[in-house]
C-alpha cells in the first residue's frame, strides 16, 4: 500500500471589528479593572453586556458596574491547554455569575486540580499585569473565600475609550487527500497535471475530487491536461500576505488548462500586473524541488477567444 499523503495546514487571519457604545464601555472598563454589565427593561443585569435585549430586542444602554467576585455556576476541567488559551497549565473552564449580575461569564479558573473545583465555589478576578481593553485583561479567576467585593462607582466614564479590537482567528489541522487528489499530487512531482473525467457528462476536473460535482457520480478515468492554459478571471493583490515573500502588487488568476473543464487558481508572473488580461495564454514555471508550479507566465500566443472559455468564468 502506498504511503498516505498528509500535511499540516494553518488557516489564519486577523479579524478586525469596530465596537458600539456598550461593548466599547465594557472593554474599556476591563482595561481600568472595572466590570460593566447592562440592565434590561425587566431589571436583569447581563454580563457580558449586549446591545439588544435577547428577549424583547429592545436597544440597551443602561450600564451597571458589578463586582469582580462571583460564584461558579458550572465548570469543566481542561487537562491539556492549547496554544493561545488563558493559562499554560491545566485549568478549569468556568461560568461565573459575578456579584450583581444575573448571567454568567465564561473564563478560566486557576486551580490546582479538578478535585478543588465545584459548582457554587466563590472566585474573584485576577487582573492581567498589562491591560489593553480586551477580555484577556481578565487573566483568569482564582478561588476566593471573602464577601462580595465593593464596586468603584465607575459607569463607563473612561478616557480614551476602546473603539475596536483585532482578534486572531486560526485553524490548525492535518490535511489528508483522497485517492484522486493523491494521484494529482503525485503527477505534479513529475511536472504533469492530471485530472479525472466524469463518465456521465465527460467533463474533466482539475484538481480531481473523486466525484463529479455536477452529476454526483464517481470518477476514475485519469486525463492529463495542459500544461498551457488561459486566464479566465483575475485579481490584483495589493496587500502583502504574512510569510509570503512576494512583492505587491501581483496578480492571482483563474486559469483554464487546455483540456480541463474547471479553472484552477495560480499566480501570474513574467508580465507587469497591469498587463494581465482575460484570455491571456500562459504556461507553468517550475522551481526545482517544489511539487507545484511557482507561477504561470505568458506563452506569447495570441489571446484566446472569449467563447472558448466563457463557460469557465
Amino acid at each position: 500500500m502506498p504511503d498516505v499523503l498528509k500535511a499540516p495546514l494553518v488557516v489564519e487571519f486577523p479579524f478586525t471589528r469596530s465596537l458600539g457604545p456598550v461593548q466599547s464601555a465594557f472593554l474599556t472598563g476591563l482595561r481600568e479593572q472595572v466590570v460593566l454589565g447592562v440592565r434590561t427593561t425587566d431589571g436583569r443585569v447581563l454580563v457580558p453586556p449586549v446591545e439588544y435585549d435577547p428577549v424583547t430586542a429592545d436597544e440597551l444602554g443602561d450600564l451597571v458596574e458589578v463586582a469582580p467576585t462571583g460564584t461558579v455556576t458550572t465548570w469543566a476541567w481542561n487537562h491539556a491547554p492549547r496554544r493561545g488559551q488563558p493559562l499554560d497549565t491545566p485549568f478549569a473552564w468556568v461560568l461565573v455569575r459575578l456579584d450583581g449580575a444575573d448571567t454568567a461569564l465564561l473564563h478560566a479558573l486557576d486551580a490546582p486540580g479538578p478535585d478543588t473545583v465545584r459548582t457554587g465555589m466563590r472566585v474573584r478576578i485576577r487582573w492581567a499585569a498589562r491591560r489593553t481593553g480586551a477580555i484577556t485583561d481578565i487573566a483568569c479567576f482564582e478561588p476566593y473565600d471573602g464577601d462580595p467585593a465593593p464596586v468603584t462607582g465607575s459607569i463607563g466614564a473612561f478616557e480614551d475609550p476602546v473603539t475596536g479590537i483585532v482578534a486572531a482567528a486560526r485553524l490548525d489541522y492535518t490535511y489528508t487527500p483522497g485517492r484522486a487528489q493523491s494521484a494529482h499530487l503525485d503527477a505534479l512531482t513529475e511536472r504533469r497535471t492530471v485530472g479525472e473525467r466524469c463518465p456521465s457528462c465527460r467533463k474533466v476536473y482539475v484538481p480531481p475530487r473523486g466525484a463529479c460535482p455536477t452529476c454526483g457520480v464517481g470518477t476514475a478515468e485519469q486525463v492529463e491536461v495542459g500544461p498551457r492554459g488561459t486566464v479566465t478571471t483575475f485579481c490584483i493583490v495589493n496587500i502583502k500576505a504574512k510569510n509570503l515573500d512576494i512583492e505587491v502588487p501581483y496578480v492571482y488568476a483563474h486559469i483554464a488548462l487546455d483540456g480541463a473543464d474547471l479553472a484552477l487558481h495560480a499566480r501570474i508572473g513574467g508580465i507587469p500586473y497591469d498587463q494581465v488580461r482575460m484570455g491571456l495564454r500562459v504556461e507553468p514555471v517550475w522551481t526545482p524541488g517544489v511539487r507545484h508550479p511557482d507561477h504561470y507566465r505568458p506563452t506569447g500566443e495570441p489571446d484566446a477567444d472569449y467563447d472558448t472559455y466563457k463557460e469557465l468564468l
